[in-house]
């Protein structure tokens, strides 16, 4: 069973604010089972994306799994608010939560798709 997006997104938070690093939700979703984007925002205008993975990729469909969302290491802010935008056109129920960190820490370990 997989955990609800409200839920996941809480912990996530304060899995941020226990590093010491500002995270906050800009866009809320559906509390159940809307996806989740996160933004970590590196303060001198690049930005790593994570966007949830696509189903199928790890045998553990019962984990969320996060990719990077776009190639390299890191893209400008405007091109990662364009594509949260266009993810946003098709999906109303998606989570945006962003995080500022000049390291670019995500906390994703053992949850990005392989």
């Amino acid at each position: 069973m997989r955990l609800k997006s409200e839920i996941w997104v809480q912990a996530y938070i304060r899995r941020c604010q226990i590093e010491g690093v500002p995270a906050v939700l800009t866009r809320r979703g559906d509390c159940d089972a809307g996806a989740i984007f996160i933004k970590i925002c590196m303060l001198d205008g690049r930005v790593k994306l994570f966007t949830p993975a696509p189903s199928g990729l790890d045998a553990m469909d019962s984990e969320r799994r996060w990719s990077v969302g776009f190639e390299g290491d890191s893209i400008g802010e405007q091109e990662a608010d364009e594509t949260i935008g266009r993810h946003a056109k098709f999906d109303p129920d998606l989570w945006v939560i962003e995080v500022e960190d000049r390291a670019g820490r995500h906390f994703l370990d053992g949850w990005l798709a392989g």
